[in-house]
C-alpha cells in the first residue's frame, strides 16, 4: 500500500521534516524523490511504501507488550490487503476480551487508527482474540432467531441489552430477510441497542 505526497523544500533535510508532518508516520518509513527544481526550491515525491498487515501486527504487539500476556497472532489479508484480519491466541483471553468485548473493540480501533495513518485507502481491519467474535456471532444469532419468533407470535417488540456495532450488525444481518420482524438501533454510545419489532399487517 503506498501513500504519497508532492511538495516544494529547500532541501532534503526540510523536505524530511515536511513529509514526516504531511504524512504523520516517522522518517524511517518516507522515501524521498526529488522530481525536479523551481528556483531555490526542489520539487519532492514523498512516498510511503510498507506492508499494512505488518505494521498492523508490530503495533499491535506493542500493545499487548504493555498488557504483559503472553500471546500468539495469526494474519489474515484480503483483496490485495485491503482487508486485514488480526487473531490473537492468550492464556489471557478474557483481559484481552473485556467485559462485552469492550477491551477487545479498544484494541481493534487502535490497530484500525494505525493503519490508516498509513494509508489513503479505506482498509477494513477485524481484530479478534480465539475466534470471540465467531462464537458471539452463532450466539447472537440464536437469540435473535429465538427473540424475533417470539415478537412474531406475540406482536410485542422487544428491546434488547445494549451492543457494539459488531453485534448490531450480526443480528441485523440475520433477521433482515424476515418478513415478520424488523429491527431498529436506539440509543447512543454505549447505550444504544436494538429494538425487535413485529410487522404490521
Amino acid at each position: 500500500m503506498i501513500k504519497k505526497v508532492e511538495f516544494e523544500a529547500k532541501n532534503f533535510d526540510d523536505a524530511m521534516n515536511l513529509a514526516v508532518d504531511l504524512l504523520k508516520v516517522p522518517s524511517d518509513k518516507i522515501y524521498l524523490t526529488e522530481l525536479g527544481a523551481n528556483g531555490d526550491e526542489i520539487m519532492v515525491e514523498a512516498i510511503v511504501d510498507i506492508n499494512l498487515a505488518l505494521e498492523g501486527k508490530r503495533y499491535l504487539e506493542s500493545l499487548l507488550k504493555c498488557l504483559n500476556v503472553e500471546y500468539k497472532i495469526e494474519v489474515r489479508t484480503l483483496k490485495n490487503e485491503t482487508e486485514i484480519y488480526y487473531n490473537v491466541f492468550s492464556e489471557n483471553n478474557p483481559v484481552l476480551i473485556g467485559t462485552y468485548g469492550r477491551c477487545l473493540d479498544a484494541i481493534q480501533t487502535l490497530v484500525r487508527a494505525c493503519i490508516q495513518t498509513l494509508t489513503d485507502e479505506h482498509i477494513i481491519v477485524s481484530v479478534d482474540i480465539d475466534d470471540y467474535k465467531e462464537k458471539r456471532k452463532r450466539q447472537l444469532e440464536i437469540l435473535a432467531t429465538k427473540v424475533a419468533k417470539e415478537v412474531a407470535k406475540t406482536k410485542v417488540e422487544t428491546k434488547l441489552k445494549p451492543m457494539n456495532a459488531f453485534e448490531r450488525r450480526v443480528i441485523h444481518a440475520k433477521l433482515s430477510d424476515w418478513r415478520d420482524v424488523y429491527t431498529e438501533s436506539e440509543g447512543e454510545g454505549k447505550d444504544r441497542c436494538l429494538v425487535i419489532k413485529p410487522v404490521k399487517k
